[in-house]
């Protein structure tokens, strides 16, 4: 099976939760070993309220790639065919800016208040924020 159709046959439909947004990447396998390694470019909407993922293949030299492919899979089986583990490779920095590593999601505990009050400020008082980004935002068009 080409790496095109091995991914188009397993990248969705799934019923990914609040969890799945956070990853970074994705590993595919088959009979206990993982057979291809995607960076998780962002989850996709599909039928029946479960989602699709859209990314890239990683290629040997990539760090994720180099860790796990043709190798027995990081986690033991399961009923469900999602499971999540921690891995090194899922190290990023924190979304305020600070640049602290964290894992498992996007900000350091409380971070996350620090970033938005930290925008607010840039706009004004709360209340200004808040006139501005209603004066600005534009509904996305449903599908």
């Amino acid at each position: 099976m080409s790496d095109e159709a091995l991914f188009q046959a397993n990248r969705g439909c799934w019923v990914l939760g609040e969890r799945a947004e956070k990853e970074q990447y994705a590993l595919l396998s088959a009979r206990g070993t993982v057979r291809m390694a995607i960076e998780i470019d962002k989850l996709v909407p599909v039928a029946g309220g479960r989602k699709a993922i859209e990314g890239r293949f990683l290629k040997a030299g990539h760090a994720v790639y180099d860790a796990y492919l043709d190798k027995k899979t990081p986690v033991d089986s399961a009923r469900n065919p999602i499971t999540y583990f921690d891995s090194p490779h899922d190290i990023r920095l924190c979304g305020c800016g600070c640049g602290e590593p964290v894992t498992g999601g996007w900000f350091l505990a409380g971070h996350d208040q620090k970033a938005l009050h930290a925008r607010v400020a840039k706009i004004g008082s709360v209340r200004e924020f808040l006139d501005w980004f209603d004066s600005t935002y534009v509904e996305p068009m449903a599908e």
